[in-house]
């Protein structure tokens, strides 16, 4: 039985009556909520001091050309203490840094050192409180299929490390277009999630990184296996809870929930995931044809919390609540668990 929520009436209108607001992405920490969206060739922030109860008026980071968004391509965002590190993809992987909590921004770094290898336009980004970061992209300098390569930086994003591939499939590329995952362990280490492409199946995989390298077999998520001969375009997504890693993921028509020491769970119908957790458990939200569902920590049936919309964005509050961020409407829409 699928309960319906409260729906929360905060939107962010469009910034542009041309172009809608686009992509939504979340991060959270020491007091500050920031979203990053695009719109148009356009990357923009605004963000919460009250936990998500009320946004600052979007601003502009940066125009930028030919800017990758939608399918899970558009900006990503982390924040580390009062540091906020902004990427986005237009053939190049640009990043952003701002040390004064988003009021002005320093001038785009390349971080793909192959001219736009980075050019699918889909990236993951995470941060740990002690100024490491991580990023992951599908990459294309490798002529015949795609890899995963990533950077690193232990400066909150002030420097990167050189380019560095995570992992190359067997069958010789992973899932062409399907945004990859991070998710920060701490002391710089990092997990990172991917679609792949092995022997006609395509499944998620997860593997462990440390000091900017591998660290270990990717081991492949849940126990079925997706036959299918085409991109999905839909990635998964991972979180930390209790110190372990939670994963959720799309296959074929339905969304999966692997808890450490569970086997997996079909959640419901759905596409477009996204994953956080709190002290009460994990909390996944995705796209319906009937509008945003999530699956809350204690609760055997899905939550609808919007009867439109698609793409969300979820995360962790620093007042220890859940915020949901989607495209609705040509505008971003919230809802606080």
């Amino acid at each position: 039985m699928l309960h319906l929520a409260v729906l929360l009436a905060l939107h962010l209108q469009p910034v542009s009556p041309t172009a809608p607001n686009r992509q939504p992405q979340l991060a959270a920490a020491n007091g500050t909520v920031a979203l990053v969206f695009g719109s148009g060739d356009s990357i923009w922030f605004s963000r919460s001091t009250d936990n998500g109860a009320n946004f600052s008026p979007a601003a502009k980071i940066a125009d930028l050309p030919k800017v990758l968004i939608g399918r899970h391509r558009g900006p990503r965002v982390a924040i580390i203490g009062s540091t906020i590190v902004v990427t986005a993809i237009s053939g190049d992987l640009y990043a952003w840094r701002s040390t004064d909590s988003g009021r002005t921004w320093s001038k785009p770094a390349i971080v793909n050192d192959k001219p736009e290898a980075s050019r699918e336009g889909l990236n993951a980004l995470a941060a740990d409180p002690e100024g490491h970061l991580a990023l992951a992209w599908l990459d294309d300098r490798t002529p015949g299929g795609k890899r995963l390569y990533g950077a690193f930086s232990s400066d909150s994003g002030a420097t990167w490390s050189k380019n560095v591939m995570l992992y190359e499939s067997p069958s010789g590329t992973i899932c062409q277009c399907c945004a990859p995952s991070l998710a920060a362990l701490g002391h710089g280490d990092f997990a990172v999630m991917w679609r792949n492409v092995v022997d006609g199946s395509r499944d998620l995989y997860t593997m462990r990184i440390r000091n900017g390298q591998p660290a270990g077999p990717a081991a492949k998520s849940g126990t079925g296996t997706w036959k299918l001969d085409a991109c999905p375009m839909d990635g998964g997504g991972l979180t930390v809870h209790d110190g372990q890693l939670t994963a959720a993921w799309r296959r074929e028509h339905d969304v999966y929930l692997a808890e450490p020491g569970k086997p997996e769970t079909r959640l419901a119908a759905g596409t477009d995931i996204a994953i956080a957790s709190n002290s009460q458990g994990a909390y996944v939200v995705w796209t319906t044809a009937q509008g945003i569902e999530a699956h809350v920590p204690g609760s055997a049936s899905p939550v609808r919390i919007s009867n439109a919309g698609a793409f969300p964005s979820l995360v962790a509050l620093p007042d220890g609540g859940m915020l949901a961020a989607w495209e609705e409407n040509n505008a971003i829409a919230f809802h606080r668990f």
